[in-house]
């Protein structure tokens, strides 16, 4: 999936402003310039955009696990330089601490049905005769489902 989509919906999800995306960034050490967030903020057709590397959004999520989590036994991960919505799904999984039956609640917000056995398909190792790649509408309506439980609760809170 397009990393700056991703990006795009983090945002949304979160309500993160400029500032809290660098504080996510920096509690990974991870070097990046206003400029570069800017950039990746943009749709592709402004002057301006720039497609969002999958070490940077690979950095983004680590810093949510952090937030959220805290660090493994104080280490600060490296980020991956290679994505793919597997992994993308996997950080999100961590970050949230969500088991199998949150995703699957996540998701029914989507109108997407899953059993456990399938889901789990998707955090298996690649060699794995199970695993499944996680396609690119899979991770967009598990997105969806996050937005819209986002604004529900939010809707409760006020």
């Amino acid at each position: 999936m397009d990393n700056n989509y991703v990006f795009y919906k983090l945002r949304k999800i979160f309500q993160w402003d400029e500032e809290k995306i660098g504080q996510l960034f920096k509690s990974v050490e991870y070097i990046v310039s206003p400029l570069d967030i800017f950039a990746w903020m943009k749709q592709e057709q402004y002057e301006g955009f720039k497609v969002m590397p999958d070490e940077a959004l690979a950095a983004l999520l680590n810093g949510l696990i952090a937030e959220k989590r805290g660090l493994k036994d104080g280490i600060i991960p490296v980020p991956e330089s290679t994505l793919n919505n597997n992994i993308i799904l996997r950080k999100l999984k961590i970050a949230l601490s969500f088991k199998d039956d949150d995703i699957i609640e996540t998701l029914k917000k989507a109108d997407i049905r899953i059993g456990k056995a399938e889901l789990n398909a998707f955090f298996r190792d690649p060699k794995h005769q199970h695993y499944r790649v996680c396609g690119d509408q899979f991770l967009r309506n598990f997105l969806r489902g996050l937005q819209l439980e986002n604004a529900s609760s939010s809707l409760r809170r006020n």
